[in-house]
């Protein structure tokens, strides 16, 4: 199965996405910089609004024009995802029809993890946790990550793990590490493979799946792009998922909650 699969298969499905109204379309850009780092990580976001659910995807800077959100709200998401609407709206679309139809909240196959109140850097380090303990990581394991989160790097190496990181926008990890952009540079070397939602937003998530399935390699996606898209793949491809809905974990100081599945298949 691949995105567009997926997304054929929701369209001649039931419930039907045309019955599925988006209330609310907004569009955010978001920094951070965490004490010590010299990073300043740079996100930004679109999000569409059905029911109790917010389907979300991440998108490169000058990627879409915020006005799309005067324009989006009203539509279904049949309308969506039948446009020729940036990627990653449609992706957006997706998210939140599978979201809706299950939430994280309700499903049976999820694991709830409530991330602790406190600091960025606290809540951070525990979301990145929570996503390493989704990979048996034994000493000397090579980990490709796919999307370099620092915390993420120190999770993997904290459990003796080898970590080879690619990133479209970095050149090194905080730790010195060097960061290839070329993807499938990492799969190959790699025993293990952990990477972003945001491979469905820049459109690399079929070919990341479809070398994991090739190699027989353990894939797990962290996941607040898409995270509902990502869970449809469980089982096939992939492995392990943290799905993380909106609001996300850096938008709050309290309490809040992502949710892990697994699959031995």
């Amino acid at each position: 199965m691949t995105v567009a699969e997926l997304t054929a298969s929701v369209l001649a499905g039931t419930p039907s996405p045309a019955d599925f109204d988006i209330t609310s379309a907004f569009w955010l850009h978001h920094t951070t910089r965490l004490p010590g780092a010299d990073v300043t990580y740079r996100n930004y976001y679109v999000l569409l609004r059905v029911g109790e659910v917010f389907g979300a995807c991440s998108f490169e800077a000058g990627e879409l024009d915020p006005a799309y959100c005067a324009e989006t709200s009203g539509r279904t998401l049949a309308d969506v995802l039948t446009s020729d609407d940036p990627l990653p709206v449609r992706i957006a679309a997706l998210d939140a029809y599978l979201a809706a139809v299950e939430p994280h909240h309700t499903s049976p196959y999820a694991e709830e993890v409530v991330l602790p109140a406190g600091t960025p850097s606290i809540r951070a380090k525990a979301r990145d946790a929570a996503v390493a303990g989704l990979l048996d990581v034994a000493e000397g394991t090579k980990v490709a990550l796919i999307g370099v989160v620092n915390p993420l790097v120190d999770a993997i190496t904290d459990r003796g793990g080898s970590c080879l990181p690619c990133d479209f926008n970095l050149r090194e990890t905080a730790s010195g590490l060097p960061v290839t952009r070329d993807m499938t540079e990492v799969i190959d070397a790699a025993d293990a493979v952990v990477a972003t939602g945001m491979t469905l937003s820049n459109g690399s998530f079929d070919v990341l799946l479809q070398r994991c399935r090739e190699q027989g390699k353990p894939l797990a996606i962290y996941a607040q792009t898409g995270s509902a898209v990502a869970r449809a793949f469980l089982g096939a491809g992939v492995t392990a998922l943290s799905a993380e809905p909106f609001p996300f974990s850096q938008f709050s100081s309290r309490p809040s909650s992502l949710y892990r599945y697994r699959t031995d298949t």
